[in-house]
């Protein structure tokens, strides 16, 4: 929560200081790529792979062997990434072609991009062994550290965009150095933490350890299959680089206020889901395996849907009160808030990826997700070309809602055809419980807010004010609903 609310933070600074314009599609772009492929090695394949070997080493073998996993899974993968990083940096132009080809014509803007990707992409390096130092923690239930650390990520942005940006020629470019000095302050916080586990790392190459080859074995096709929403997502902003300028920086923010309750609800749900779930498939506990399943997507559920009615009913307020300045002008608030109803839409399958997907990689399955990813995301692709022109960067948003909706329910649908997963009996009442409950919240929250007009004239205090009041006005009439209804709090426990 404390990571999200700094997030929110610093992209009212960057909405205020830079605005939505050819420099800031600039930095989105050379933040997105080492960003992307931070989800890509670090929170999505590497720990999908990870993990459950960890779990098996720390449950099945003795701590001799456990500590030499770590040394030498951390010399290995720091290689590699190593190697991924200095091909990074060098082919930073090509890069820049690839994810953002919108920009080729256009010198000033590719120049830039270039610039700063070369400090943007050593994150990767640093943030991927910050991942690795996580994933440790996490298996011994040392959750709050790796969970603190991206506040330092926020910390250090909004530092340089207040105290570096001024004194640069291209201010713009301070932020890329602030997300570089993150990566090495974020690899930094947790090392001492894994010294009081005695699990800090002396890192040895050896690529013939057979947990580590095991690991790698499971990474390949966890690469694509367990980032398939990263990789929508990129695919928007390649496409929008050929939109107007600004397309990428209107999806850049309505995409942080979606991510808002999949950052706090989804990450932490799959945080904790996957140690649980593959120390339930060590144990050989079939019937707490799937319980356990029962319980996630029960919290996605009772969650999901209010956050996905909220962020439709309050985008256009939410949009105005965190970003609308002289720099984050009238019309870029209200293009945000057109891809950010669509994206709301993404939200629910967002979560339920996040515990859907564990369900497989806990059994230590990497390919099905990966055929369901590949359909996904070609459904995605389709979907794009068929929304942009009349939608704009808009239809980007709803293409990737669809896709999101597709890859989750293939994920469940693959769940309960194995019998791995067996929907326990309260769904269909807890379903119209909740839907009554968001209905109302709907209702309430559509008559009453004012119009987009209105809430722009309002002075900055009567804007954080209004909202915060309709956001608890909303909560507390779906929480009243739902309880009237009969939900309680062991429907919200395992």
């Amino acid at each position: 929560m404390l990571s999200r609310i700094l997030g929110f933070v610093r992209d009212l600074i960057f909405a205020r200081i830079f605005g939505a314009d050819a420099t800031t599609d600039a930095f989105f772009v050379a933040f997105k790529i080492p960003n992307f492929m931070r989800r890509l090695f670090a929170e999505g394949a590497f720990a999908a792979a990870f993990v459950p070997v960890l779990n098996e080493y720390k449950t099945k073998r003795s701590f001799a062997e456990l500590k030499q996993f770590v040394d030498e899974m951390a010399g290995s993968f720091g290689l590699i990434l190593l190697i991924i990083t200095v091909i990074g940096v060098l082919a930073a132009p090509f890069l820049v072609m690839i994810f953002a080809p919108g920009f080729i014509g256009q010198e000033g803007k590719s120049a830039l991009a270039t610039e700063m990707l070369r400090l943007t992409f050593p994150y990767l390096l640093f943030i991927s062994l910050t991942a690795f130092a996580g994933g440790i923690l996490n298996t011994h239930n040392r959750f709050s550290v790796p969970a603190f650390t991206p506040v330092l990520l926020n910390l250090c942005l909004i530092g340089c965009a207040l105290w570096l940006a001024p004194t640069m020629d291209e201010p713009v470019v301070a932020l890329a150095w602030g997300v570089l000095m993150a990566g090495v302050v974020q690899l930094a916080f947790q090392l001492p933490f894994l010294g009081q586990i005695k699990l800090l790392p002396r890192p040895r190459i050896a690529f013939a350890n057979k947990g580590i080859r095991k690991v790698l074995k499971l990474m390949a096709p966890a690469l694509f299959g367990v980032s398939v929403s990263q990789i929508n997502l990129l695919l928007d902003t390649l496409i929008a680089s050929f939109l107007v300028s600004g397309s990428i920086s209107w999806l850049y923010y309505s995409d942080r206020l979606m991510e808002f309750p999949v950052g706090i609800l989804g990450v932490a749900l799959g945080t904790v889901i996957l140690p649980s779930l593959s120390r339930k498939h060590a144990e050989q506990s079939t019937e707490a395996f799937s319980h356990t399943l029962d319980w996630g997507l029960r919290l996605v559920l009772l969650l999901g849907v209010p956050s996905c009615i909220g962020l439709v009913m309050l985008s256009g307020p939410m949009l105005v009160t965190l970003f609308h300045s002289e720099a984050f002008n009238e019309q870029d608030v209200v293009m945000s808030s057109y891809s950010l109803m669509a994206y709301a839409f993404a939200l629910i399958p967002f979560i339920a990826i996040k515990v859907l997907a564990p369900g497989y990689y806990a059994r230590q399955n990497t390919k099905t997700p990966v055929k369901i990813g590949i359909i996904a995301m070609t459904a995605n692709m389709v979907l794009n070309l068929i929304f942009v022109f009349p939608l704009d960067h808009a239809g980007l948003a709803l293409a990737t809602s669809i896709s999101a909706s597709l890859n989750a329910w293939l994920l469940l649908r693959g769940l309960q055809k194995d019998g791995t997963y067996r929907a326990e009996a309260h769904w269909p009442a807890l379903i119209g419980k909740v839907l009554c409950a968001a209905l109302a919240m709907g209702v309430l929250l559509f008559f009453g807010t004012a119009p987009l007009t209105e809430w722009m004239a309002m002075s900055g205090v009567t804007q954080v004010g209004r909202l915060i009041a309709w956001i608890s006005a909303g909560a507390l009439l779906y929480f009243a609903v739902l309880y009237l209804l009969g939900i309680r709090k062991q429907h919200f426990l395992t």
